[in-house]
């Protein structure tokens, strides 16, 4: 057996392949890779959120990565505006590009092509962007060799508080141990994405960093509007007893007074009296909390989806619509080559090298929404340009619309006599013409033989014509083509020498009072005597003579 060669991950260590068939990093039921999660957003206030950021830039990640898990959960309106960027490319179609043209390339890009048809892939690509969010994400490769071959599995989503970044640049990962040890990051393993949000190390990259803040200041806003709700948002209950009431008819007032709020009923003397007085300012002070908590939602739409509109229901005034669509176009795409570029590096290349080895070429995922295309546009739009000379390949256009080559012996659609005589290319048979064509344009493709070649024309008598004059009709076919040929030649002389559709104009002006008339008189003027032959030869058979 040759020796396979020895294979190096993106960071120059080699690739241990023992260990690519086992799981490294799943959860365990002791040890640091716990499934359980804290809860750090509990009581949360700045000094404590400071913190816990500078835990995080310091190369401690655990408790940060466990507040951006809680602000997900607890904050409706950041989990929809992430949530609908992580869809938006999770969902798009990824195709595959070979890397050359060869038969290996084409064969290697199909393995890849086969692969993605997987049912999973779909939420294991929304996994893999949550470093959208935090910045980072781990997601490891489970490697299937039982039939012989390398296969990726499955892709699994790995907790980023099991990892963390050498000490020196807080930048490359590795992975805990069992018991907490940190250990090297194994090559071919991993899928390790980064999605910025901005420049800098990867605990300070994500969208997580700036969530945070606002989510502390639109929790304070939230409690501070519960509260006062709960405060001024209720009638005052006033209780009224008499001047002789005892101290245990006070208590008793008191206790109903103080349980009407939450149970709505109580038992009072009859001596005793209880006022409901409303706040008539409510409305006017709760909405400067709601616009607060609103403002704050538009920063996190703004960071996330870079614009409000599709959010926040803003319509009217310039920059709304249709530019706000565009910049989230612009996010998308920016995300799309981003996730294509870290999957074509963590998971194609290597499993290309385990399976084949090395290669000099190999093939690119490509994560692209397809636009919709007016086809009508592009067809009108082509059509005056092949007619001025642009040379257009049949395969461009069967792209296009997404027509395929027909096989041999497929029936395949002709145009119908209505559409007009179709010039043929050269080469071409005359079998490739409907018969009802030939008939009515006797003279369809006879010309795809150039300079002077006798043209092959097609005697064909039309249905009603006069059998009396069939061979003086067929003789003034075939001379009137011989007409028609040498005037025709002489004006494709002219077309291919002219520079511009001005000087044909005027080649033709100058050029035709020179053509030799003769021919074409005597040929219309016995065209004519038949036709008035042919009629009266109508009407004596019409009449029995």
């Amino acid at each position: 057996m040759a020796n396979r060669p020895q294979l190096l991950d993106r960071w120059g260590k080699p690739v241990r392949r023992s260990e690519l068939g086992q799981e490294i990093a799943a959860p365990t039921f002791g040890g640091v890779r716990s499934p359980l999660t804290g809860y750090p957003g509990d009581g949360l206030d700045p000094r404590r959120l400071a913190a816990i950021l500078r835990e995080a830039d310091a190369g401690d990640p655990i408790r940060y990565m466990e507040l951006a898990e809680v602000i997900e959960e607890r904050d409706p309106h950041y989990l929809g505006v992430l949530g609908t960027r992580r869809r938006s490319v999770s969902q798009i179609e990824v195709t595959v590009e070979p890397g050359g043209d060869d038969a290996l390339d084409e064969d290697l890009a199909q393995m890849v092509r086969d692969w993605l048809k997987r049912d999973e892939l779909t939420e294991e690509l929304f996994d893999i962007l949550d470093a959208i969010g935090k910045g980072y994400s781990h997601t490891e490769i489970i490697w299937d060799t039982s039939s012989g071959q390398w296969m990726p599995e499955r892709l699994e989503r790995r907790d980023p508080r099991w990892f963390r970044f050498m000490r020196h640049d807080l930048a490359t990962p590795i992975m805990l141990g069992p018991q907490g040890e940190e250990i090297d990051y194994p090559g071919f393993k991993f899928i390790f994405a980064q999605m910025k949000a901005k420049s800098g190390l990867p605990l300070r990259s994500g969208l997580a960093r700036v969530a945070t803040w606002n989510w502390l200041f639109k929790a304070f806003t939230q409690r501070d509007w519960t509260i006062f709700t709960q405060t001024y948002g209720q009638p005052l209950r006033v209780g009224k007893y008499g001047a002789g009431s005892t101290k245990e008819d006070q208590n008793t007032l008191f206790r109903a007074v103080a349980n009407i709020g939450g149970d709505c009923a109580a038992i009072i003397p009859e001596s005793m009296m209880i006022d409901f007085v409303e706040a008539q300012n409510v409305g006017s002070s709760t909405e400067h909390y709601e616009r607060r908590s609103d403002w704050l939602d538009k920063q996190i739409s703004k960071a996330v989806l870079g614009q409000t509109a599709t959010t926040d229901a803003e319509t009217g005034g310039l920059g709304s619509g249709k530019e706000h669509r565009e910049v989230q176009k612009d996010i998308e795409l920016a995300d799309c080559r981003s996730l294509a570029a870290i999957l074509n590096r963590d998971l194609i290349r290597p499993w290309i090298q385990l399976e084949r080895g090395p290669q000099l070429r190999y093939p690119r995922l490509v994560i692209e929404r397809t636009e919709e295309e007016d086809l009508k546009a592009w067809s009108d739009a082509i059509g005056p340009l092949v007619d001025r000379g642009l040379p257009v390949p049949i395969s461009a256009v069967r792209d296009k619309f997404q027509v395929p080559e027909p096989k041999d012996g497929e029936e395949i659609l002709r145009p119908s006599a209505k559409s007009g005589p179709q010039r043929m290319d050269e080469g071409a048979t005359g079998d490739a013409m409907g018969s009802e064509s030939a008939v009515k344009y006797p003279l369809n493709g006879r010309y795809g033989s150039r300079r002077g070649a006798p043209p092959e024309i097609a005697l064909q008598a039309s249905e009603g014509r006069s059998e009396a004059l069939a061979f003086s009709v067929d003789r003034l076919v075939a001379e009137g083509a011989a007409v028609f040929e040498r005037m025709l030649l002489k004006i494709e002389a002219m077309l291919e020498t002219s520079s511009s559709l001005p000087e044909f104009r005027d080649q033709l002006l100058s050029a035709f009072p020179a053509l030799d008339e003769d021919d074409l008189t005597e040929l219309m003027a016995q065209a004519l005597s038949g036709a008035h032959l042919a009629g009266r030869a109508e009407v004596e058979e019409e009449s029995g003579g």
